[in-house]
């Protein structure tokens, strides 16, 4: 589905702001076309999350001024559950070293994020990415020393 929004895109202590009109949140970046670029990478993963979540999409305004003197873009983005890097669980848990029903418990924990596409349950590949940098050491932690 193609999502076409407004963005307001305009300089604040030398980084370009480039924050939606319609919606909270935003990005930046350090020249106007990487903080076009962005907004585009912003669009896509608002829209992503808000129809895995079931969350309405806001409705888009167009022929907006920018508040800040800056410039006005339009950004498109084709967004859908179809679109979300996604996995299966059983690769999860391959990639995480860790059983299949961990993987269960780690999304039931919202430690992982997942959603439901054409009758099977996906979990997104940046919450698996994400664990893994954060994952903490396999095994249980040792006991501290007795004094």
């Amino acid at each position: 589905m193609l999502h076409v929004y407004e963005f307001d895109v305009f300089e604040d202590e030398d980084v370009l702001l480039a924050p939606p009109f319609n919606m909270k949140g935003g990005t930046q970046g350090a020249d106007f076309r990487e903080a076009c670029e962005m907004a585009a990478d912003w669009l896509k993963t608002e829209m992503e999350h808000r129809v895995m979540r079931g969350l309405p999409f806001l409705e888009a305004t167009f022929g907006n001024e920018s508040r800040h003197g800056g410039r006005t873009i339009i950004v498109a983005v084709d967004a859908s559950k179809k679109t979300v890097p996604r996995m299966t669980a059983a690769a999860a848990a391959r990639e995480l070293g860790v059983t299949p029903g961990r993987v269960s418990q780690m999304v039931k924990a919202g430690l992982l994020e997942s959603f439901e596409l054409d009758g099977r349950t996906w979990l997104t590949r940046g919450s698996v990415e994400a664990r893994k940098e954060e994952a903490p050491k396999p095994g249980r932690p040792r006991k501290a020393a007795a004094v």
